[in-house]
């Protein structure tokens, strides 16, 4: 390397990508349908017992799915569950 000693050197990290609960659902859903697993009994599997093998490992969804607590991905299905089903 032959630099010049007075040149300052930047050094930047990758902002992470804050995927939302929504994003995080659909992506686990997808690679649980992929693999030909019932999407729905498996996130059930997990929300009850905590377990995350009842999650695939296919597309880093068993990691992904870690990434929020199970409360925050539950709050996000009672929220939409409850705005998109109430009547007024």
């Amino acid at each position: 390397m032959n630099r010049d000693s007075q040149e300052t050197m930047m050094f930047r990290l990758k902002k992470e990508v804050s995927e939302t609960p929504k994003d995080i659902l659909l992506s686990v859903y997808q690679a649980l349908e992929e693999k030909g697993y019932n999407p729905i009994n498996q996130l059930v599997g997990y929300f009850i017992s905590g377990d995350p093998t009842y999650i695939t490992s296919h597309k880093n969804a068993r990691a992904i799915i870690r990434k929020l607590e199970r409360d925050e991905l539950l709050e996000e299905l009672l929220r939409f569950y409850i705005e998109h089903n109430r009547t007024q």
